[in-house]
């Protein structure tokens, strides 16, 4: 899912970096206004954790790889701007302390993994959670990190210095990460599930938001 340096063209990282600077400081702002003092100390938790987890890859055709993202997982635990927030800083620290993506495709990477994969796995589990939270999380985690990585097929599609045509990469990414969905989306629901046992203080201003709205 990292793209490296040398996959985009610098127009496309340039667009990237743009669009993905105006969202985040939208989000900052939001969660400035949003920001439950309770779950301040699950930031950092969940932001390890993704961390972590984004560093076990495995690599598809093509030359990019499949990893857990954990967007949705952010999202649902954080709300969707302090994921984003979260996330981003995530995608930065692999790229600048690890190489894991290019610095020059850095606002592409975090567009793909913490824009798209936060707010698409955010809007999913609203839409479902009435009916079933655990499917929800599970369905938020899957079709999130698929939503991604359209955006990552999108993108080297249409850069004439990558190597493969856009309805080839279309089909690699989206394939190899609509397959690994279904484990993002298990893992997603299993600690969605585990921290409402667990810490179910965490989610009492969230409900009480949604029942007062």
């Amino acid at each position: 899912m990292h793209i490296p340096d040398g996959y985009l063209d610098l127009w496309l990282c340039g667009i990237f970096y743009l669009l993905t600077l105006i969202v985040l400081s939208y989000s900052g702002y939001k969660a400035r206004e949003n920001l439950d003092e309770k779950k301040v100390p699950l930031i950092g938790v969940v932001a390890a954790a993704i961390f972590a987890a984004q560093m076990l890859n495995w690599p598809i055709p093509g030359g990019t790889s499949a990893h857990f993202v954990g967007g949705a997982l952010a999202a649902i635990l954080l709300g969707p701007y302090v994921g984003v927030l979260s996330m981003a800083s995530v995608v930065t620290v692999q790229a600048l302390m690890f190489g894991d993506g290019g610095i020059l495709a850095l606002g592409a990477n975090i567009w793909n993994m913490a824009l798209i994969d936060v707010f698409v796995g955010y809007l999913i589990f609203r839409l479902f959670k009435n009916k079933n939270k655990s499917i929800a999380a599970f369905l938020a985690g899957w079709i999130a990190i698929t939503a991604a990585s359209l955006f990552v097929g999108i993108q080297t599609g249409l850069s004439t210095i990558f190597k493969f045509q856009l309805q080839t990469t279309l089909l690699i990414m989206v394939i190899g990460h609509g397959v690994l969905g279904i484990i993002e989306g298990a893992i997603t629901a299993s600690a969605y599930r585990y921290l409402i046992d667990v810490r179910p203080d965490f989610f009492e201003k969230s409900n009480k938001k949604e029942v007062e709205a």
